[in-house]
């Protein structure tokens, strides 16, 4: 028999981070905390990481295919794409506005002293990390203009399962096969159905084994992240300024999405965010859409009430071409480099051209790994942004980078959802929430 009344999981995640924080404070107090940490506590993050990334393209796979086929009909489908795909520009393009309008009235460049960049550019000189990613920006910008569509398209969909970064080709392929399963007698397409069903089915109760774990390997994630940043906090107070300015502009883009649910579905916003707590708390503590994924549709099926047909559609393709959280960021850190480097850029076309550029990276990064920074130097170079001062304007930045990374992706899988649950209620995909408990059958 169950316990009634037993502690939510979003309660158990909560502890498990408040847990990690003060447990990363007493670890840095030890000389050997820091080893201790890498060597026994940082890995149970990692595996716990790497168990939802495992799962993360098989379940697209399977739910895809099967939301895809049971909608009957091929015009619900285009219904459903085209107000998905209208819904994300349109809160992204809110994101990037909210992140402009709050970056030029609090400046947070004016509080940066010329010490304080000469300390960041001696600090972070020579950063392979920094290096890469300018790098790759760069090729990335080299590409031909319609190059991400290009890329969506897989030659192989083995090797496109093989790679987390690929999940647009196999969002591609899922949707070709679902498709098609509605184009051939349905006795035909039953069997095949069945078993991404079956498959379906088994890789939602992986989620709850999984997560039964989340506790712990949140408590893993956050000391590892408060060790790991040990000896920057000169650094991080230095730009103080600048990581609050995202903050705001991340929790007016939350108000956003409060205004959003109540005024599209009719839900409670706030109950809203209490079904989705897990799934945000992850996203907060791995700083992975990917990752988290598979929580997310789990909690906007069973605990939401948005159908299949919605969710395997709205939901992978949002973690890899929706950033809001993202794009918001873009344009506070773009105009307060502009502020503390380049102060002759900070003209009104150049802030529509962050509009517009944020807006077409967060589509041509999306499959690049660390997409956040990538797509900042991709605008910075829109502006005609001198390329000597690249490395120098992405350590001005980078000490802050990880807080506001896990802070960003809980917006992104917000706007995920948020998207998902509007876009259900506007087919008539949405309907009671049935949900299951993680220890489901588990004795």
């Amino acid at each position: 028999m169950k316990q009634k009344n037993k502690l939510g999981l979003h309660w158990k995640i909560l502890i498990g981070m408040f847990a990690g924080l003060a447990g990363g404070f007493v670890l840095l107090q030890f000389d050997y905390g820091k080893q201790l940490t890498y060597d026994w506590i940082a890995p149970i993050g990692k595996i716990f990481v790497n168990l939802l990334k495992l799962i993360a393209i098989p379940l697209i796979l399977a739910s895809l295919i099967k939301g895809v086929s049971d909608l009957k009909d091929i015009a619900k489908f285009k219904t459903i794409g085209l107000r998905t795909i209208g819904l994300y520009i349109t809160t992204t393009v809110f994101a990037i506005s909210i992140g402009l309008i709050s970056v030029n009235f609090i400046k947070p460049g004016e509080g940066i002293s010329t010490e304080t960049v000469h300390k960041l550019e001696q600090t972070y000189a020579g950063n392979k990390k920094i290096e890469k990613k300018i790098s790759v920006a760069k090729a990335q910008k080299d590409k031909p203009k319609l190059q991400f569509l290009v890329d969506m398209v897989p030659d192989n969909i083995f090797k496109a399962m093989s790679n987390n970064g690929n999940m647009l080709q196999v969002i591609f392929f899922a949707i070709f096969l679902g498709i098609t399963l509605i184009l051939i007698p349905e006795h035909k397409a039953a069997p095949l159905k069945d078993l991404f069903d079956s498959l379906n089915e088994a890789i939602l109760k992986m989620v709850d084994l999984i997560m039964l774990t989340a506790p712990y390997a949140v408590f893993a994630l956050i000391a590892n992240v408060i060790v790991g940043t040990a000896g920057d906090w000169e650094l991080l107070a230095s730009l103080l300024k600048y990581g609050m300015t995202v903050v705001i502009g991340l929790i007016i883009m939350l108000g956003v999405y409060m205004i959003m649910v109540k005024l599209f579905t009719g839900k409670n916003p706030f109950w809203f965010f209490k079904q989705l707590a897990p799934a945000q708390l992850l996203a907060f503590s791995s700083s992975s859409s990917a990752a988290t994924l598979p929580v997310t549709m789990e909690r906007v099926e069973e605990h939401i009430g948005v159908d299949k047909e919605v969710s395997s559609f709205v939901l992978p393709v949002g973690a890899t071409v929706n950033m809001d959280g993202t794009s918001l960021y873009q344009a506070v850190a773009a105009v307060f480099i502009l502020q503390v480097l380049w102060p002759e850029g900070l003209s009104f076309s150049n802030q529509l051209t962050i509009i517009l550029t944020a807006l077409l990276a967060s589509i041509g990064a999306a499959a690049v790994p660390g997409a956040g920074m990538i797509m900042l130097v991709i605008v910075l170079e829109a502006l005609g942004f001198p390329s000597e001062k690249l490395p120098v304007a992405l350590a001005l930045i980078f000490a802050i980078d990880r807080p506001l990374d896990m802070m960003r992706t809980v917006i992104n899988v917000t706007g995920d959802a948020t998207v998902s649950t509007i876009v259900a209620k506007s087919v008539g995909k949405l309907h009671s929430p049935k949900p299951k408990e993680w220890d489901d059958n588990i004795s």
